[in-house]
């Protein structure tokens, strides 16, 4: 019997969530609190459309029930609340994550989970998620002890647009949100945070580089508390065309990310940059992650672009979360209680469930 999975929001990632699901056989219903978009997906795409507000508790659960999982691609402030729902209804669950106060709430939900018989797996996207699984994987399989940990990802445009270099991939809020809170990083051993927008290095990409990094929240996951004291270095980095970076880290100084106020200055700037950055066009995905022993440095990459369907963005957060749920549910995947991706499954067996969708891991070593 297929496996039914529900699928929460039908947008750009939720419905890409959609697209994989029903090509791996699954019965999917998409739901969403615009019926109209969920029932254009669904229309689109095979499934069966559901009207929710995903913060009535009552209809949430009563919709939940019945489903063997659900992938959630609504905002990380749901997460709780949607992820104890899917707990009492014996739902496993997966979302996409980002946010990491929400995600420690969620791990405080992993005897009930256990008891339930369920898995959950936030932070389950690109990074935090297919990324951080990758890292995981080099740490597992390196020889020797691991010092350096590195992460760089960046979704931008096959090619510099405007003076900020960059189209619209997702909503500005989540944008300014990692542009905004506290970076996790392992330095010399020890768990502490560095401000966004600092730390600025250049990365060659051929093809498509120079590029700029620097540190952003979210994406280390829960790695830099499990591997304090563990290794001397973990760190995460965004990657965009030069400039980017330092107008955004103007912006901020200049007090343009401050929620105070009404308007505030931050409502302004989302206002803004939601009116005025590009959007929709092909996009591009670059992903590096290595680690560096005493002996030697292995590295791994991906390049995804838009294959005529999907952007590499929803590609390369949706498809990682599918992977996993249709692991899961065909028992694939043991594993219960709650995990952040990279606990919950190992990294050869993700990137080969991403092979039928043709986002491809290479690695080399130095």
């Amino acid at each position: 019997m297929a496996p039914n999975t529900l699928v929460l929001g039908a947008g750009i990632v939720g419905s890409a969530a959609v697209w994989d699901l029903i090509r791996r056989g699954h019965t999917v219903s998409v739901a969403d609190t615009e019926p109209a978009l969920a029932d254009d997906v669904a229309a689109s795409l095979g499934a069966s459309p559901v009207q929710l507000d995903v913060s009535d508790a009552r209809q949430l659960a009563n919709l939940l029930d019945g489903f063997e999982a659900v992938v959630s691609a609504v905002p990380y402030r749901f997460g709780v609340e949607v992820a104890g729902a899917a707990i009492r209804t014996g739902t496993h669950y997966a979302d996409f994550g980002g946010n990491p106060t929400v995600v420690a709430r969620q791990q405080e939900l992993n005897d009930a989970a256990v008891e339930a018989g369920v898995l959950v797996v936030p932070d389950c996207g690109l990074a935090p998620g297919l990324a951080n699984t990758m890292a995981e994987h080099l740490i597992a399989t390196t020889p020797g002890l691991v010092r350096s940990v590195q992460i760089r990802v960046g979704a931008l445009p096959p090619e510099p647009i405007g003076t900020l270099g960059y189209q619209l991939a997702f909503s500005p809020a989540g944008l300014i949100n990692e542009y905004a809170e506290p970076c996790e990083i392992v330095e010399d051993g020890s768990y502490r945070t560095v401000d966004p927008l600092t730390r600025f290095e250049t990365v060659e990409w051929e093809g498509h580089g120079p590029l700029e990094a620097f540190s952003t929240a979210g994406g280390t996951s829960t790695m830099c508390r499990d591997y304090e004291g563990r290794v001397d270095r973990l760190e995460y980095k965004t990657l965009r065309f030069p400039g980017h970076g330092r107008i955004f880290a103007a912006m901020r100084d200049m007090g343009l990310f401050d929620e105070t106020g009404d308007p505030s200055p931050r409502s302004v700037l989302l206002s803004a940059l939601d009116r005025t950055l590009p959007r929709g066009d092909d996009d591009l995905v670059l992903v590096r992650v290595w680690v560096e022993t005493d002996e030697i440095v292995r590295v791994m990459e991906i390049e995804d672009v838009h294959d005529g369907r999907f952007s590499a963005l929803a590609r390369t957060t949706a498809f990682p979360a599918t992977a996993l749920i249709d692991l899961v549910v065909r028992g694939d995947i043991a594993k219960r209680g709650v995990h952040t991706m990279q606990r919950a499954i190992a990294g050869n067996a993700l990137i080969e469930a991403l092979q039928p969708v043709d986002i491809t891991v290479s690695e080399r070593r130095s």
